[in-house]
């Protein structure tokens, strides 16, 4: 039996050879005397061929002159092409929010599915993995027809990937595989090699995954990670090894649909303990999750076999044959990474119940906002402010006399005793109150939400509310709030003053009502009154008029009485719009400082609650779509 190397065929591109494959520089190609001579493997073929006295085969003509058999990876249809786009969005709106850590394996994931697309589609490489003693080098060989990969008792015996292409073009793939020009065989002439189904296979023997070399182990994980399917070959010692479930099978269940589990040695075990085994091998793989392909349903195809013997072994080629012929392997295998590269970055992107900001929590947020800005209290006062504005406008002429002997800024006076009366701790409790409003909308906005977008989330809450206590005083002291003025701090605090200076130390007065005329007119009409009985009466007396008490009395005493009467007419009439008045007041601070709350923390909170939302749009595209149904 002969083995080819693509080196020796230079790689797809060298000159076509006779059928004798006869050359002038035979020692130079590694040919003599019209053989193949490849060390050990054409020394084993020589001696066999010599000992049945026949010649050896020749190598078939491999038609080098033809023009490389690569071909472009062609995008299957189907989801795959949606799902890296959107996992490729998916990672470049996370990088600002989430660590390199988390995103490398999506990263590398659609790293190497932009390098597998660039390649042969053609090709489905398949790697032959297993234990020290399993006999994968010699179910390697089996399924090549031709004894490439050593085998023997000493361990290990395959040290380094050696490839075996059932075509030409796959070049590109070995390169990506690192697998030396001097390891890359052709499978030995016969029907293995003529297998139309085979077309287009390389398979890939790997050194022991359990080798006591660290390289030998770390070559199998970086060529695991890049073949299109995997075929794991056990043996009826070591298929229950703990080494192999917890390192590889399970922690690549999902990519079930492209492996295959084989039992090997099988003539070592008698009667029916094969059957026994594969049924515990079986168990183990379920346990592992691992779906396996039974009555029609994708997943992983278990068989026993014996290499050796060549019991099983054609079923296994046939198996192979329509895996290959199907040349979905490589899709499958990147749709199972996109499925891992997903399910480690669920944490990240799925929340519990459903985050956001509910209006119920934003009006929560005003009510704390207009009540640490004074809002009800500034309403109040307005309301007072009408009543005082229409009673002075109202009232007699000697209570409005009274009235401004008590507000003409004496030392005691009611009002400036109210301006006064300002609780000393009242600046604490409102910036308290305000960091609280912030601190609870944060947590009700992030609330379910996964750790790193939570984060993101109290981060722009805090950042915008830095400030917002100034701001909302100083809306406080246009709006003329009590004790707003007092409650600022540092810059915000002298633009306060200055507005207070601005307004005459205190809020505009609140427009009259539109009967004030007939109401002064009324009063004026009492005075009149009562001047003119008093004077009757005081004429009466001094004796310049004629006695007659009672006309002037009851004229003066209609005054007396009239003006308070007029009074509280007038105070019954403003009791409704000066209420309406306050009310008008506490909902226009009010909603000034919802205004200010939404631009300085709930647009910031919202914008970062929609980012997550993108982002979550595009992780539901990268994991609806599953074609392995994980």
């Amino acid at each position: 039996m002969t083995a080819v190397t693509d080196e020796d065929h230079g790689k797809g591109e060298g000159k076509s050879r006779g059928d004798s494959g006869e050359k002038p520089d035979g020692a130079k190609d590694g040919r003599a005397d019209g053989r193949w001579d490849d060390g050990l493997i054409a020394r084993r073929a020589a001696a066999a061929a010599h000992d049945a006295d026949e010649p050896v085969p020749v190598l078939a003509p491999a038609d080098d002159d033809a023009e490389p058999q690569v071909e472009a990876y062609a995008p299957a249809e189907g989801p795959l092409p949606t799902r890296l786009d959107a996992l490729r969005e998916l990672v470049g709106l996370s990088r600002a929010r989430l660590d390199r850590d988390t995103l490398a394996e999506a990263g590398r994931v659609l790293d190497e599915a932009a390098a597998r697309q660039r390649l042969s589609s053609r090709h489905t490489v398949i790697a032959v993995a297993g234990a020290t003693g399993s006999g994968k080098s010699t179910l390697f060989n089996a399924l090549a027809g031709a004894p490439i990969s050593d085998t023997g008792l000493r361990r290990p015996t395959t040290s380094q990937p050696i490839a075996c292409s059932w075509t030409d073009g796959a070049a590109g793939l070995l390169d990506r595989l690192a697998v030396p020009g001097r390891l890359r065989r052709r499978p030995h002439p016969g029907p293995a090699a003529f297998d139309e189904a085979l077309q287009g296979l390389v398979l890939v023997d790997l050194p022991d995954h359990d080798s006591a070399a660290t390289e030998h182990r770390d070559q199998v994980d970086r060529v695991l990670a890049l073949v299109d399917a995997v075929i794991w070959v056990v043996d009826p010692e070591k298929y229950a090894d703990a080494a192999l479930h917890e390192r590889y099978l399970r922690p690549l269940a999902g990519h079930a649909e492209v492996t295959f589990v084989v039992l090997n040695q099988t003539d070592r075990l008698p009667g029916e303990a094969a059957d026994l085994v594969l049924d515990d091998l079986r168990r183990l793989l379920d346990e592992d999750g691992i779906a396996l392909g039974e009555h029609g349903e994708p997943g992983a195809t278990v068989m026993s076999l014996s290499a050796l013997t060549g019991d099983g072994v054609p079923e296994l080629r046939e198996m192979i044959g329509r895996f290959v012929s199907d040349r979905t392997a490589a899709t499958r295998r990147l749709s199972a990474d996109v499925d891992a590269a997903a399910a480690r970055l669920r944490r990240v992107y799925v929340a519990e119940g459903r985050p956001g900001l509910g209006e119920r929590a934003r009006e929560e947020f005003t009510d704390r906002l207009a009540e640490a800005v004074g809002a009800a209290a500034a309403g109040q006062a307005a309301e007072r402010e009408w009543r005082r504005n229409a009673s002075r406008a109202c009232g007699t002429p000697w209570l409005r006399l009274w009235r401004w002997y008590e507000n003409r800024g004496l030392p005691g006076s009611l009002d400036r005793m109210g301006q006064a009366l300002t609780p000393p701790e009242e600046e604490l409790t409102a910036r308290q109150r305000v960091e609280q409003a912030v601190r609870i909308v944060a947590d009700d906005a992030a609330d379910g939400l996964p750790g790193p977008w939570a984060q993101a989330v109290r981060e722009a809450a805090f950042t915008g509310a830095q400030g917002l206590p100034e701001a909302l005083d100083e809306l406080a002291v246009k709006a003329g709030a009590p004790g707003a003025a007092k409650r600022g701090g540092g810059a915000e605090t002298g633009k306060a003053k200055g507005t207070v200076d601005r307004l005459g130390g205190r809020p505009p007065k609140p427009p009259r009502p539109k009967w004030w005329p007939a109401a002064v007119l009324a009063q004026a009409s009492m005075t009149l009154l009562q001047i003119f009985g008093g004077l009757w009466l005081v004429g009466q007396i001094i004796g310049v008029l004629e006695p007659r008490l009672v006309t002037p009395a009851l004229i003066m005493l209609g005054g007396v009485v009239g003006g308070p009467l007029v009074e509280w007419a007038c105070a019954a009439a403003i009791r409704g719009p000066a209420r309406r008045y306050g009310q008008d007041a506490e909902r226009r601070l009010r909603e000034a400082a919802a205004g200010c709350g939404r631009a300085r923390v709930l647009d910031p909170v919202a914008a970062e609650l929609v980012r997550y939302r993108e982002v979550r749009e595009r992780y539901v595209t990268v994991t609806e779509f599953s074609t392995t149904g994980r």
